[in-house]
């Protein structure tokens, strides 16, 4: 009886200890884990900062939905076929470069969108890898713990016969 508690005790010790370590491996995982989902999350805050539009009309901190903006006034016809024709130009000028502009925007999120696709798999690429290497150490650490566990059975039932 007495030489049962001698190897008994230490090995529900060592076991106890083998459980903390791996219960402090998988905490380190996931406070890794959350730290990457903090640095996403302030990644697109600034993305959304960014493509906010702010005007300098509205300093004040109010703002205004587009249908109560002020509607600008119909260009004025002018008697001058010279100055009405430079203002078609020059209106004709400011269209295209909306145009170009909003196809620029449009295709800078398209790429942004196809990055962000890209770093999403890469992400969950790194994931994988770190899971199985998590998974390849566990496998070892249950193995010898029911090992150890068998041991310690088979130990018992072998001194109960004698």
């Amino acid at each position: 009886m007495r030489t049962s508690l001698r190897w008994t005790i230490p090995t529900f010790l060592a076991l106890q200890l083998g459980l903390l370590w791996i219960h402090g491996a998988q905490l380190h995982r996931q406070n890794q884990v959350l730290l990457a989902l903090r640095e996403d999350i302030q990644a697109l805050t600034e993305s959304i900062d960014s493509q906010s539009p702010v005007s300098s009309e509205e300093d004040d901190g109010t703002l205004v939905p587009a249908g109560f903006l002020p509607k600008p006034a119909p260009p004025k016809t002018v008697a001058v076929l010279g100055v009405q024709e430079e203002q078609e130009a020059a209106t004709k000028d400011l269209q295209a470069s909306r145009d170009s502009a909003q196809k620029a925007v449009k295709d800078a999120r398209e790429v942004q969108s196809k990055l962000s696709i890209e770093e999403n798999i890469r992400k969950a690429d790194e994931a994988k890898k770190v899971q199985a290497a998590t998974h390849s150490w566990q496998r070892w650490v249950w193995g010898a713990i029911a090992l150890v566990a068998l041991a310690l059975v088979a130990r018992s039932i072998l001194q109960r016969r004698s």
